[in-house]
């Protein structure tokens, strides 16, 4: 063989050896990738089917309490539920909203009167059916609020978004809460119209219904009878706005200064800051995708508890946090909330469900708990927290529970709280840790183990070819 053929033949080996060796890099960092991408999936997937729990032992076996009769010559508001989970805010906070004022009339309504799942670990028990307000048992209502349920395009909410496109038709004021404005643009009730919704969605929706025209930075955007608000808490101003539309200015104002959601005024602007993905939204991922060695707070629940202070604990707490792991008690099997929404329970005769903190919303002093969730808490050898003991004269119902959970997470999980519940935070004053070190910490092992897995095919190359080696001869 000539020379110039053994240096060809050189270099074609060197380039056979690169690009193995390439191969293998590659190989190595595709498996690290989709090692760690399946632990993350894993947790996300654990973190969501603790969020919505199904339904206590035994809830469909029961004999539920009849709904409250619809009075006639009040105004009827119609809170829709999917009955396979909603986002416990976008139900609770414009449902108080509008039961607030005695010219109107709240009731839940889902395709099916069963125990349906809320974000947060919680449980709603609807009023009443879809088949109920269609056939005409019950009146039509003048209002339907859309939550963010967790199949807005699928087909098993197909029923309730013809109900939501019927009620339009027939002249009910739409008002789209948070990610419910999927379900209206699946609904095609969106077309041609300007729309909003939660901030990290709107990307996607744009893609995805591009016969909308999709606002950012708005708290809520009004298109005919059609009102669609951003995310979680601006339900309750997007609330505010229809409540003065029916009712009057003067109504609005007076149910919004009793809330006392943050920089709100009747003729206040509409604009909020346009909110993008950061560096300091990292806890949320943290806290979703790594939830394994996560405490347990057990939510307790009074009846006539108000539902924006039982929504910002589910959502604080686990819901939109992912902090902890939630579990919600009452004295029964139920709890009746301050305006006659019915939340289904576990009840406080049994175990602590693997609790480490008892919170319980709503109640500013130790004579609200009731005998029931007391009795329980000395049992299981909690002590009875009260985010509320601390609330400040004109605080949303938020604010509380923001800075309970930066006081025992952290204040960074707080901050992102508030921000995925486009809730305002400027004004919060936060203590507590500076950032999540246990899904951190998990989110590294994560690193590591992956980092292994990749690294695993060439590790077993190297020691079956040293295997193979024929034996070293010893010098005679």
């Amino acid at each position: 063989m000539s020379s110039e053929a053994r240096k060809g033949h050189r270099a074609l080996r060197r380039i056979g050896w690169v690009l193995r060796r390439i191969g293998w890099v590659l190989l190595a960092t595709a498996l690290s990738a989709a090692s760690f991408a399946g632990l993350a999936f894993t947790g996300v997937s654990a973190s969501m089917a603790d969020s919505f729990t199904a339904a206590p032992r035994g809830s469909d076996a029961r004999a539920w309490p009849a709904a409250r009769p619809v009075p006639d010559g009040r105004i009827t508001v119609a809170v829709a539920v999917g009955n396979a989970g909603s986002v416990a805010t976008d139900v609770l906070a414009p449902y108080q909203v509008f039961a607030e004022s005695p010219e109107m009339f709240v009731y839940t309504v889902a395709a099916e009167r069963r125990v349906a799942p809320l974000s947060g670990g919680a449980h709603l028990l609807p009023d009443h059916t879809l088949a109920e307000v269609a056939n005409g048992t019950l009146p039509e209502p003048d209002v339907v609020v859309v939550p963010a349920v967790t199949d807005p395009a699928g087909a098993g909410e197909e029923r309730l978004r013809q109900w939501i496109v019927e009620r339009h038709r027939k002249g009910a004021r739409i008002l789209g809460v948070c990610a419910g404005s999927e379900l209206l643009a699946a609904s095609g009730l969106l077309d041609g119209r300007d729309a909003t919704s939660f901030w990290s969605n709107i990307g996607s929706l744009e893609r995805s219904y591009p016969k909308v025209d999709w606002k950012r930075g708005q708290r809520y955007v009004e298109n005919g009878r059609v009102t669609t608000t951003a995310g979680v808490t601006s339900g309750t101003v997007g609330a505010l706005r229809v409540v003065e539309e029916l009712v009057g200015e003067a109504e609005a104002t007076r149910i919004g200064t009793g809330l006392s959601y943050p920089g709100w005024t009747p003729d206040g602007p509409t604009a909020i800051p346009a909110n993008h993905l950061a560096l300091g939204d990292l806890p949320y991922a943290l806290n979703a995708a790594f939830p394994w060695l996560r405490p347990t707070t057990a939510i307790g629940l009074v009846d006539g508890v108000e539902e924006i202070d039982a929504a910002a604990a589910f959502e604080g707490y686990g819901g939109v946090s992912f902090a902890t792991r939630t579990v919600v008690i009452g004295s029964g099997d139920t709890v009746t909330t301050r305006h006659g929404l019915v939340l289904v329970t576990r009840p406080a005769t049994g175990d602590a469900h693997g609790a480490d903190r008892f919170v319980v919303p709503g109640v500013k002093d130790a004579s609200g708990l009731g005998a029931a969730l007391s009795d329980w808490a000395h049992r299981n050898g909690l002590t009875a927290e009260l985010p509320d003991g601390g609330r400040r004269s004109g605080e949303f119902g938020f604010d509380p529970v923001l800075r309970d959970l930066a006081e025992h997470s952290d204040r960074r999980t707080a901050l992102a709280t508030a921000k995925f519940s486009e809730y305002p935070s400027d004004h919060l004053e936060l203590t507590g840790a500076s950032w999540p070190w246990r899904p951190t910490l998990l989110a590294t092992a994560a690193v590591v183990l992956s980092t292994g897995v990749g690294l695993a095919p060439t590790a077993v190359r190297r020691t079956i070819r040293r295997r193979r080696r024929p034996p070293r001869q010893s010098a005679a």
